[in-house]
């Protein structure tokens, strides 16, 4: 099956966001050597854990490094962006790197103060009109707007002769009934919301419609935080900095392993980290030979046709091996 990565770009302590960078766009080379099909970048303002900050940057310069692999956005968080200028800069993208750019669309909140920053508009109350703008995206790129609406007249495709792949990401369910409707490509966040992944994985398919604006067949990302190691113990660890981020706050560096281990209680170091009962934790960890075990049932179950993978790994070596041995078992997976 299909095996993609979501890059945070995290910030070590001590560290800076250009080692950050470099790190995540060496990671994209990696991922191409390692088989991923898709790299993705996330989209994170004013957080000092994360230097992805904006994912069109990150893809434009991943394309001069890479050959083959897709890249994209994991995701373009609409509600700070107007329609018109992210599908103009994807296009730009598609025009670096032809068949090979996702658009990956999502919506998120940060603090109320950095919201009011990011909107030009600060005279209007906002308004939650996701659906209608990820629509309008799809007009302008498959220049599908009723001949009665005045953008129809607007060619962004002009001298471009490939678009990109479309795709809308969420964690609560309410967006897979749109990513359906309009036959686009559905991610859902597994690790965020578990309890949730199959009903919303389901909804999709049973609810897809083929259209033009997609491969005509249901695409079901299933995205997890999933860590590996050579033996269980190590593989159970490397989940621990994730924890004590959520655990201490956001607002800092990615913790090392020792400061997670100083930082959690002995049981929060010891919450399972392993799919026990179709019950999927928020962070997966395992070895070449637990791993497939635990992630094959989960994939058959919510019907997943790819599989996306977010780790917080800071160290260069366990994140190399981790991604090493995920893909190696997620390679072995035939749905």
């Amino acid at each position: 099956m299909r095996y993609s990565l979501v890059e945070l770009a995290p910030v070590t302590p001590g560290g800076t966001n250009r080692e950050a960078l470099d790190r995540a766009l060496a990671a994209a080379e990696e991922a191409e050597q390692l088989g991923y099909h898709r790299f993705w970048f996330a989209e994170h303002h004013h957080v000092t854990g994360y230097a992805a900050q904006d994912p069109v940057p990150l893809i434009a310069a991943a394309t001069q490094r890479t050959t083959r692999i897709r890249l994209g956005s994991g995701a373009v968080l609409l509600n700070h962006h107007s329609a018109f200028s992210v599908a103009e800069r994807f296009l730009m993208l598609e025009s670096l790197a032809p068949r090979r750019i996702d658009l990956g669309l999502g919506r998120s909140t940060a603090t109320p103060l950095i919201d009011h920053a990011l909107r030009r508009d600060r005279n209007s109350r906002p308004a939650d009109d996701f659906p209608d703008q990820v629509q309008e995206i799809i007009g302008y790129l498959h220049r599908a707007f009723d001949p009665a609406h005045p953008f129809t007249a607007i060619d962004l495709t002009a001298g471009i002769d490939t678009i990109p792949e479309v795709w809308v990401l969420g964690s609560s369910g309410s967006s897979a009934g749109l990513a359906a409707r309009l036959g686009i490509g559905y991610t859902f966040g597994g690790h965020i919301n578990p309890g949730m992944t199959t009903r919303a994985l389901r909804q999709y398919r049973q609810n897809f419609t083929k259209t033009p604006f997609g491969t005509g067949v249901p695409q079901a990302m299933l995205a997890l935080n999933i860590v590996a190691a050579d033996d269980e113990e190590k593989a159970h660890r490397l989940t621990w900095p994730a924890r004590a981020l959520r655990a201490g706050g956001r607002d800092r560096p990615i913790p090392t392993l020792a400061q997670a281990e100083a930082e959690l209680d002995a049981s929060a170091r010891a919450r399972p980290s392993t799919v026990v009962d179709g019950v999927i934790p928020t962070q997966i960890s395992g070895t070449p030979a637990t791993l497939r075990a635990q992630l094959e049932p989960v994939i058959r179950e919510a019907g997943a046709t790819e599989v996306m993978v977010q780790d917080m790994l800071t160290d260069s070596a366990a994140r190399t091996r981790s991604r090493q041995i995920v893909a190696q078992v997620l390679q072995s997976i035939t749905i």
